[in-house]
């Protein structure tokens, strides 16, 4: 199946949910954005890899939200959405303090569409110090 622009827009839809929720710490919604076999990977500037599943991830955004941190940067570029089927690829970069320091982000998400609705399944993001 080839992908349509009601497909992309559908998945662009998502990623946009997705960033406004998680730069509020919105923990409730991210928890329908994401899949419940959520895999996150993180490489940090020094080549450090962390991991994370839904619950794990889930957790860093309602220690924000519990802090009191004001919301986070919600700017992105979008590099390329691919839709094939039920899943999807999307390649962007953010900008955000999500770490404790104002980094840019490279993130090369996977979605699924499942029960419905567009889910994220896989994040893989690579953090470098703010321009």
């Amino acid at each position: 199946m080839t992908q349509t622009d009601k497909q992309i827009r559908e998945v662009r839809n998502a990623i946009d949910d997705l960033i406004q929720t998680a730069t509020t710490y919105d923990v409730d919604t991210l928890d329908r954005i994401y899949h419940n076999n959520l895999h996150v990977v993180m490489i940090d500037t020094d080549h450090n890899l962390n991991t994370a599943n839904k619950d794990t991830f889930k957790g860093l955004f309602a220690a924000k939200r519990d802090a009191g941190d004001p919301p986070m940067n919600t700017w992105a570029k979008y590099h390329s959405i691919d839709v094939r089927g039920d899943t999807a690829h999307v390649l962007l970069s953010r900008k955000n303090d999500l770490s404790g320091v104002d980094m840019d982000l490279t993130l090369s998400i996977d979605l699924v569409h499942d029960d419905g609705r567009w889910q994220v399944k896989r994040e893989v993001i690579f953090l470098r110090p703010a321009a």
